[in-house]
């Protein structure tokens, strides 16, 4: 025992007996204080670390989208005849209506007739065409019988019985005719055209009192209507009516021009819309182009039949542009800043800060693209002062979480540094309750030591 030890000894035996003690106690608490092993120094002790594997999962690569719903194929309709008073509204605004069906109704009484004139000229002119045929036959006939008086007076000049006079109107009879031949022959092309025209006009006269009648172009859903009784075909400049060819709605959306070179065709949607709730489509128009002041482009998503679909209203939601499946780990096992990404490898129970290439977060994991194989243990949540080959003692999730719950009185491996099994040391119990805290944010090396379950 050291002079200093036994002089201690001497004047504890001293106080004791003094005090009225036995001394032997006192000799033998020196004595035990002697022997007592030294207490562990906070720089032996190992911090703690909560580890999880690399493993592969789904992950989705996706883009926001938000805009609002319209009609697909929009049809207006307008008057094909002007200045007639509407007597009748067939449809309302939400009917759906049938290729054909009727609409409205205009006053026919004037349409009605002019075609009864346009019916009228028509008939004249198929009765002038009989009248020509019939002149050309009557003129035909006086020009063969004018051409025999000729032949016949000539022979009789050539014999000396007849005068040349005879023969000059025989000669100008026959020309008269032929040229009255002529002339019906004309007539009846005349008449042939007046006939055309006489179709035209009593085709006219059915269209405008067809068109009287307002007929769905297409089969349809009105969703506007801008006539009442009463009021005059074509005066406003707005269609009558407004229609959803077939129906269709869509939605038309605004992406960002970064995702638009991974958009395809087809590509699936997951959107919700406004009183509706989720919905599901897929792409069917591209853009061509980007707007150059929001750097946003138009995406058109087409949309199943739904009767609670309404143009104008708002939906938001995402388009999906690959799933797969990959090597992920937890956000929080990532840090990144200017350097990349980084995630912090547990091997042999010390650190390896290991380079990545991080792809896409989904579901609170981060994809791996590169750096990281499946089954590797990555710290939960990488702490920005561990540096490559720091010793830790690595504890997967639910051995942390018994840590916490006072389960587990020393940390699995743990050896009398910390004070043998008599108890967990106050250290480790602090570390446990950041445990059981979890990861609160993503990528932030400013938070990563929460993840540890023991300091030193």
């Amino acid at each position: 025992m050291s002079p200093h030890l036994r002089l201690a000894a001497l004047l504890l035996a001293v106080g004791a007996w003094s005090a009225g003690l036995p001394m032997a106690g006192g000799l033998a608490g020196a004595a035990r204080a002697e022997d007592a092993p030294p207490a562990a120094s906070s720089a032996e002790i190992v911090p703690t670390v909560t580890v999880t594997p690399a493993s592969r999962e789904p992950v989705e690569e996706r883009v926001p989208l938000s805009g609002t719903l319209v009609a697909r194929q929009e049809v207006q309709v307008y008057p094909q005849v002007s200045g007639y008073e509407v007597t009748e509204l067939l449809a309302e605004v939400g009917d759906r209506v049938e290729q054909g069906q009727p609409l409205a109704r205009l006053s026919d009484a004037t349409l009605s007739a002019q075609l009864a004139q346009a019916e009228a000229e028509h008939a004249r002119a198929q009765a002038s065409i009989s009248q020509a045929e019939s002149q050309i036959a009557s003129t035909a006939a006086a020009a063969e019988q004018a051409a025999t008086a000729l032949d016949r007076a000539q022979r009789l000049k050539d014999s000396g019985n007849a005068p040349q006079a005879t023969l000059d109107q025989a000669i100008a009879a026959e020309a008269s005719a032929t040229a009255a031949a002529a002339s019906a022959r004309d007539g009846l092309t005349v008449a042939r055209a007046g006939l055309a025209q006489a179709d035209a006009a009593l085709m006219i006269a059915r269209l405008n009192l067809e068109r009287t009648t307002i007929r769905a172009p297409v089969a349809a859903l009105v969703t506007e209507r801008n006539v009442q009784l009463g009021a005059l075909s074509g005066g406003a400049t707005t269609p009558m009516f407004r229609l959803i060819a077939n129906g269709e709605i869509e939605m038309e959306g605004e992406v960002l021009e970064t995702a638009l070179a991974g958009l395809q065709v087809s590509d699936p949607a997951e959107l919700s819309a406004a009183g509706v709730g989720p919905i599901t489509g897929e792409v069917r128009l591209i853009p061509a182009s980007v707007d150059p002041v929001t750097r946003l482009g138009i995406v058109r998503v087409s949309l199943p039949q739904d009767e609670r679909l309404r143009i104008g209203l708002f939906a938001s939601g995402w388009l999906i542009l690959d799933r797969r499946e990959a090597v992920t780990v937890p956000a929080t096992a990532v840090l990144a800043d200017s350097g990349g990404d980084r995630v912090q490898v547990v091997r042999d129970g010390r650190v390896e800060t290991r380079v990545v290439r991080a792809g896409v977060l989904w579901n609170g994991r981060r994809e791996i693209l590169e750096g990281l194989t499946e089954g590797e243990l990555v710290m939960l949540r990488a702490g920005a002062f561990f540096r490559d080959g720091d010793p830790v003692r690595p504890v997967d999730e639910v051995q942390a979480a018994r840590l916490t719950a006072g389960e587990l009185t020393t940390p699995p491996g743990a050896t009398g540094a910390a004070g043998g099994s008599g108890g967990m040391s106050a250290q480790a119990a602090s570390v446990t309750t950041a445990a059981a805290q979890g990861p609160t944010t993503a990528n932030s090396p400013g938070d990563a030591g929460a993840d540890v379950t023991g300091q030193p």
